[in-house]
């Protein structure tokens, strides 16, 4: 295969997104949710890997974390890696890391991407579903699953564990 022909063959070949996103928790188990101004509903600290510059998703997720909330966190194990297909977009594989446990000192440093964001909030596990509806949803409550129990990265498909 020459050059021409290789540079075809990686230019045919299918796009998918890489999207990146930290867990953080208080003291009492309640997740940190950011409401983006862009789109309706809430999501994590988080989003697109910029790996035509180089970013690896744990990068992406520090970049991210620090540019929505201001903090500069060094994020600890993958809990949770999801795929989740394209309708209006390509498919996008998720990724989610363990931000930590938030003391009151980082929680009163948290200050809010006011281009992107309207508000924060810690919220319940049981009151994630109705803040985190569909595959987002389901990858947070499969991480903390994970979480709890000591188990490795979980595995899933628009947001559901694979077998």
């Amino acid at each position: 295969m020459t050059l021409v022909d290789y540079a075809t063959y990686i230019a045919g070949l299918p796009r998918v997104l890489a999207g990146a996103a930290a867990l953080f928790r208080d003291d009492e188990g309640r997740v940190l949710l950011v409401e983006p101004n862009y789109r309706e509903g809430w999501a994590l600290p988080g989003g697109t890997v910029e790996s035509d510059a180089g970013e690896t998703p744990r990068q992406g997720a520090r970049r991210e974390t620090l540019e929505e909330i201001g903090l500069d966190v060094r994020l600890g194990r993958l809990l949770a890696v999801d795929w989740v297909p394209g309708t209006a977009r390509p498919p996008l594989v998720a990724y989610l890391y363990d931000g930590g446990v938030l003391g009151a000192e980082r929680i009163a440093a948290i200050r809010l991407q006011e281009e992107e964001l309207l508000s924060w909030r810690f919220v319940a596990r049981a009151d994630l579903p109705a803040h985190l509806p569909g595959a987002l949803g389901g990858r947070v409550l499969a991480a903390l699953d994970a979480l709890t129990a000591g188990t490795g990265p979980v595995e899933l498909e628009n947001g559901t564990p694979v077998a």
